[in-house]
């Protein structure tokens, strides 16, 4: 039996733009909003059920968000809420037209009267919140109608795609009314929530482990919605470092078998290239070596096992040169999407394309860019970034912030900067003459102290100190390793 008012009495339908042709009604399920609504009043218990599912704003009909809103409000404040206690809220109102219209209080008593249990709550607010979301589709294919139709022919139309893709990612994620807002109570929750992992995993960390001991108690981890700058001169192994990194969080990935992976942009090399460094490091097999052809028989078969262990690795390769940020951030939404993006690296943001012709304002765009992106998706995201020549004018060459290229930016919109930084790459250049014995064999002695070591100085961390941390790198596998405890070099049990 129809014991309320038709889907009619509310509202009529709405006409689509003429874009879309003829006009049709929105979707909506009165008799769910009805039916939820009749439980929470007959059962508190099913608010409960339902919180953080279903919203007012999700109600197609606004008299249903608003009782909703009210009796929301009325159980968070300890009440028990009645078609009584809530009559002065809607005193004068009415549901329906002419003689079969009648009071809102009245409406109230018969949602009660007719309720279903309180186990059907969550089912009955899912049918609510997919046919807003069904709307929320419908109006944005109108908002990229009219403005495919509006724009003048000099327009950009990569800006509109960009703005699609990202409304389509929030609607995909259930964020088109609540977005990023919410409580200084319910951040809270989720900051001790943070702490309480940190707590229980091995090593107190609150973010991604690097794979890598002595950072990871520099840093704390990769912590989520943070943009890490790795910077160095070229041959520091900046790239190496940000490579080690993504292997190293895709192994734990597949060994937590909680799903999610890496997606690494890379600009500069090929995904043959990369995976090729990974099986040197992985195969400690020689980087030149494996290119030239001149690996023996057993390193072979070690690279082709080191290969093999990398086919079920959960990480994405994108080599495709000269993306823009608008670019780049439509296809890390889209793998978000698809496999759950849990950190991604950008190698590097210099050869990111960008708009104008000042290298200046373009690199602030792709900074401020990739650090929306970090707090858009709740990733970290790790960005290589060359230094400048004045690292190389000077006596002592460990980089300082001012060394960054349009540093402006990239050091205000970081949340970490770190600098690779090699005294061997540097001391081997300056080999004297083995005539010189004296001045070679003092040589020799500073070769022996810094060979097979690097330095990554943290020069920027927003959430904690700064500082050094020495790590052993072997250049030709491309591997960085921790230190050995109370040693000098850390490559040995490695393979």
């Amino acid at each position: 039996m129809n014991f309320m008012p038709s889907d009619g009495a509310f509202r009529g339908a709405a006409p689509l733009s003429p874009l879309l042709g003829e006009a049709r009604e929105p979707p909506h399920n009165i008799q769910a909003e009805q039916a939820l609504l009749g439980a929470i009043l007959a059962n508190t218990d099913a608010l409960s059920r339902v919180e953080g599912l279903v919203e007012a704003a999700h109600f197609f009909e606004p008299l249903h968000g608003r009782i909703f809103e009210a009796l929301a409000r009325r159980v968070r404040a300890g009440e028990t809420p009645t078609p009584i206690t809530l009559k002065g809220a809607f005193e004068g109102e009415t549901v329906g037209e002419g003689a079969g219209a009648i009071s809102v209080a009245a409406y109230l008593g018969r949602l009660v009267a007719h309720a279903t249990t309180v186990i059907n709550a969550r089912d009955y607010a899912t049918a609510v919140k997919r046919c807003a979301v069904r709307r929320s589709l419908i109006s944005l294919a109108h908002r990229m109608l009219e403005e495919a139709h509006g724009a003048e022919a000099s327009d950009d139309p990569a800006r509109q795609i960009e703005n699609a893709e990202r409304a389509l990612f929030d609607l995909a994620e259930y964020g088109a009314v609540a977005g990023h807002e919410c409580s200084i109570g319910d951040a809270a929750l989720r900051a001790v929530d943070m702490v309480s992992r940190a707590f229980q995993r091995d090593g107190g960390l609150a973010g991604l482990s690097t794979g890598f001991r002595d950072l990871d108690r520099q840093l704390g981890g990769l912590q989520d919605t943070d943009l890490v700058i790795i910077a160095g001169r070229p041959g520091m192994g900046k790239s190496a470092l940000a490579a080690n990194i993504a292997f190293n969080v895709g192994v734990a990935l597949r060994a937590e078998g909680a799903g999610g992976e890496v997606s690494f942009y890379s600009l500069e090399m090929s995904s043959e290239q990369l995976a090729l460094r990974q099986i040197a490091h992985d195969a400690g097999v020689s980087i030149e070596g494996q290119r030239r052809g001149t690996i023996t028989e057993a390193e072979m078969i070690r690279a082709m096992r080191a290969a093999e262990a990398m086919s079920d690795l959960p990480m994405h390769i994108d080599a495709t040169g000269g993306l823009d940020i608008a670019r780049l951030s439509a296809r890390a939404r889209r793998r978000k999407r698809i496999g759950d993006t849990r950190l991604i690296v950008v190698d590097y943001l210099q050869l990111m394309a960008g708009k104008g012709d000042n290298r200046v304002a373009q690199v602030t765009e792709i900074t401020t860019g990739l650090k929306a992106l970090a707090k858009e998706l709740g990733v970290p995201v790790i960005a290589l970034s060359q230094l400048s020549r004045g690292v190389e004018s000077r006596e002592d060459k460990r980089p300082l912030l001012s060394d960054l290229r349009e540093s402006g930016s990239i050091e205000q919109d970081a949340d970490v900067v770190m600098f690779v930084y090699r005294a061997e790459y540097y001391l081997e250049g300056r080999a004297p003459s083995t005539t010189n014995v004296e001045a070679h064999q003092k040589w020799q002695e500073q070769m022996g102290e810094v060979q097979g070591l690097a330095e990554v100085i943290i020069a920027k961390h927003r959430h904690g100190p700064t500082g050094s941390v020495a790590m052993a790198f072997d250049g030709r596998t491309a591997r960085f390793a921790d230190l050995a405890h109370g040693g000098h070099r850390g490559m040995g049990g490695m393979r």
